[in-house]
């Protein structure tokens, strides 16, 4: 079943007349066009009436599948916001500039020879040097990506690292200068350290010109294949720009706003860093016991700050209302960062107008959840509080084998945003060279020809990894993915209950069986993807089933392609016809030689 269509008239109508920043996205989630405008009802309106559009805005009003908005204060701060918008995602319908930010850090490993760049969430207390904070996991993925193709520093654990004898996957793909087997020396490698920390530091202009350097320095020698490598570095790296954010301990504020519409709570918040705001939350938390707004905020802020992983906590927490518990809270945070932390709800200034915005965002996004007739984003938002996770999926990937008694054995892969089924990135792999009827090689195989192709940038890797089978197949996964470095990525498998029934099934992560309410949103969405690739894997299965049967014995004969196989046919009536003639009575039928057709009649007559 494929998503619902956008109705831009339903949509409209819930419009503010506010200033603000709007998003439109296409089938798969992404950025299509970021705007600014005084009046969002009146600007976004605009680009859905019937007469005066120009050609490029029709062609980009037919792509659009949804339009994200966010309300500012006024249309100096949509300016600002927009181009934060346009920088962080690079819009097609936009002149962007690349500028990527995210939450958590990046992380250079100290005291030892062959540092390690790597993701890093929570507290920083390993030596090392940390770059961030930034506001999705998403863009550090990105990053690394980026760092490991420029500078080929290891990204793998160290227990991964002190035991291996031969280069991995990350350095056939140039992604890693092999370290672990002593492919590069120790200086070298540090030069490369220093460079990624000159360009984490945002100086990408020094290793540029560091690269220029080498590359006429290897030229003069003429040593031209490590001069096109630098060549293709500085290549590279122009299409980066500086991505650095650097955090300092000057108007360093969260703000949080909550909204109590109808059935639904809405808590919205905004980070600013060095007084820049450098992205935004929406959570929509249930309030089962119906709880007054100043007790579910002050729940909700002590889970965020103290449950779970470390969060950066800032010298000030604005909220909408007074806490009941804000003395306590602020205490506990204070002990934990060892500075004052501050919590309130009078505010004046700048802070105000940041909680006016919180305020406005909150009451905007919880009115559209509401008005939003589609119900997969909820289901997503499901699976985020039932999984635990920090943010709300945006990728769910699910995996599935099919075959008959070993046959023609086929894996799915399907793909799932916050929009539906996203087609055009299904994916099946033929299974070959195992035994027949293993599933556990056949996941595995799969498994490692998806993850290979997106580590070497073909795709994307999903928030959320869905095996169907239990804590074997689980662990085979994630077995695969580790080998692979893929990281960050939750992996959930889903066995079948008893007698096969919807319902009844199961649900492991790695650390263990997870209990789903089995009519609640996450289930369904789960068996819904399950389900879907099921189906995708039988089709794929079947056909292949087919087209294998459909096969005869002069398939493989040299020589022999579609034309003469059919004059043989035509003229014999059948296989067993032509097995029956000889050589010399196959050469009579018109495009055969005799010296095919005693290669034919050899063929069909070899023991």
């Amino acid at each position: 079943m494929s998503a619902p269509e956008f109705e831009p008239g339903a949509f409209l109508s819930t419009l503010t007349r506010k200033p603000g920043v709007y998003r439109m996205l296409d089938a798969k989630g992404s950025a299509l066009y970021v705007g600014k405008a005084r009046n969002l009802k009146s600007r976004v309106s605009s680009y859905f009436r019937a007469a005066g559009l120009a050609s490029k805005t029709m062609a980009l009003v037919a792509k659009i599948h949804d339009i994200e908005i966010t309300v500012t204060q006024s249309e100096t701060e949509a300016l600002l916001l927009e181009q934060s918008l346009i920088k962080k995602e690079r819009p097609p319908y936009n002149i962007v500039l690349r500028d990527d930010k995210s939450y958590p850090y990046i992380y250079l490993t100290g005291h030892t020879e062959f540092p390690r760049l790597c993701f890093h969430r929570g507290a920083k207390q390993k030596s090392g040097r940390y770059f961030g904070p930034f506001p999705s996991a998403s863009a550090v993925r990105e990053s690394i990506n980026i760092l490991q193709k420029l500078f080929r520093l290891r990204h793998c654990d160290d227990t991964f690292y002190k035991n291996r004898s031969r280069p991995c996957l990350q350095y056939q793909i140039q992604r890693c200068s092999a370290p672990c087997v002593g492919l590069v020396t120790p200086a070298s490698y540090a030069e490369d350290v220093d460079l990624a920390e000159m360009f984490l530091d945002g100086r990408s202009n020094a290793v540029l010109k560091v690269f220029k350097k080498r590359m006429q320095e290897a030229s003069d020698e003429l040593n031209f294949e490590r001069a096109a490598k630098y060549r293709d570095q500085i290549a590279q790296l122009r299409k980066v720009q500086e991505q650095q954010y650097v955090h300092t301990s000057m108007g360093d504020v969260d703000v949080f706003a909550l909204v109590d519409a109808a059935t639904v709570c809405c808590v919205q918040a905004l980070f600013i860093r060095s007084g820049r705001m450098l992205g935004q939350r929406t959570w929509f938390p249930k309030n089962e016991l119906g709880l007054p707004d100043e007790e579910f905020l002050s729940a909700f802020l002590s889970q965020y700050y103290l449950a779970g992983q470390e969060r950066d906590i800032p010298k000030c927490i604005v909220a909408s209302t007074e806490l009941i518990d804000a003395e306590l809270l602020a205490r506990t945070l204070s002990a934990r960062v060892g500075r004052q932390v501050e919590i309130t709800a009078r505010v004046r200034s700048q802070r105000a107008r940041w909680l006016k915005l919180a305020k406005d965002n909150a009451s905007y996004s919880a009115n559209a959840y509401l008005a939003d007739k589609r119900n997969v984003y909820a289901r997503f938002v499901s699976l985020q509080e039932a999984l635990g996770l920090e943010d709300v999926p945006k990728r769910l990937e699910c995996f599935d084998i099919s075959h008959t008694m070993g046959e023609a054995t086929v894996a799915s892969c399907v793909v799932f945003d916050t929009n539906g089924p996203v087609k055009s990135d299904y994916r099946r792999f033929n299974i070959e060279e195992i035994t027949a009827g293993d599933d556990y090689a056949a996941m595995e195989q799969a498994l490692r020809r998806r993850y290979t192709r997106l580590k070497q940038g073909e795709g994307a890797l999903p928030d959320v990894l869905v095996i169907d089978g239990g804590r074997g197949q689980l662990h085979r996964a994630k077995d695969v993915l580790e080998e692979l470095q893929v990281d960050d990525v939750v992996i959930l498998g889903i066995a079948k209950g008893p007698g096969r029934k919807a319902g009844l099934e199961r649900f492991f992560l790695t650390s263990g069986e997870i209990g789903l309410p089995p009519q609640g949103d996450a289930a369904h969405l789960l068996q819904h993807i399950r389900d879907e690739a099921h189906r995708f894997a039988i089709t794929g299965h079947r056909q292949r089933r087919q087209k294998q049967r459909r096969r005869s014995e002069l398939d493989d004969i040299p020589g022999v392609g579609p034309k003469r196989r059919r004059e043989l046919l035509t003229h014999f009536g059948g296989v067993a016809a032509v097995k029956g003639a000889s050589a010399e009575e196959i050469s009579k039928v018109p495009g055969i030689s005799h010296t095919l057709a005693g290669n034919i009649y050899g063929t069909l007559h070899a023991e």
